[in-house]
Formats: structure tokens, C-alpha cells, sequence
């Protein structure tokens, strides 16, 4: 991602801190924050490890799994791409 300041969920995904990003989201935080190039949903699917827990988390919350962020992807082409099957399967459900 590009150098800029990390918004706390954001942070909270790239930390793959599912317990922080779940109290941001009930607090008010938008499931579908945009940040950069990336959505929340795009960013969960595009972090090394396995983002299963966050889409969930996300998704629950009412993240739009078809948005497309500014790089024109929706999240199902990102966690193709960044070999993602357990956020695949939450996003396909």
C-alpha cells in the first residue's frame, strides 16, 4: 500500500487484529472504508495471513462484498489473486 497514516481499521487489518477491528465496526466505524487503493474487504483478502476471521467479521457488519474499490476490483478478485479460500468461501456464502 501507498506511505500515508493508517485509519484505526485499517490498522486493526493489516495488524490481523479481528477483536480491535470488530470493536471499531460495532463502535460506528463503516464496514466499507476506503483507504488508499483498498475497501476493508479488499485489504482483509490482500494480508498474508488467512483473512477468514475478518471477512467474516466485515461481512457481518454489513461490508458490500461487490464494491469495487479505487483499483477497480471487487473482493472476490483480490482473494483469487492472493490465494485466499477461507475469505473466499465467506464471501461466497
Amino acid at each position: 500500500m501507498e506511505d500515508f497514516t493508517w485509519t484505526p481499521a485499517h490498522r486493526a487489518v493489516e495488524l490481523e487484529d479481528a477483536q480491535t477491528l470488530a470493536r471499531l465496526l460495532a463502535d460506528g466505524a463503516d464496514p466499507d472504508e476506503v483507504l488508499g487503493v483498498q475497501t476493508l474487504l479488499t485489504h482483509t483478502l490482500d494480508v498474508e495471513g488467512d483473512g477468514a476471521l475478518q471477512t467474516a467479521i466485515l461481512l457481518a457488519f454489513g461490508a458490500d462484498p461487490e464494491l469495487r474499490d479505487p483499483a477497480g476490483d471487487v473482493p472476490m478478485d483480490v482473494g483469487v489473486r492472493a490465494g485466499q479460500p477461507g475469505g473466499i468461501s465467506q464471501i461466497s456464502q
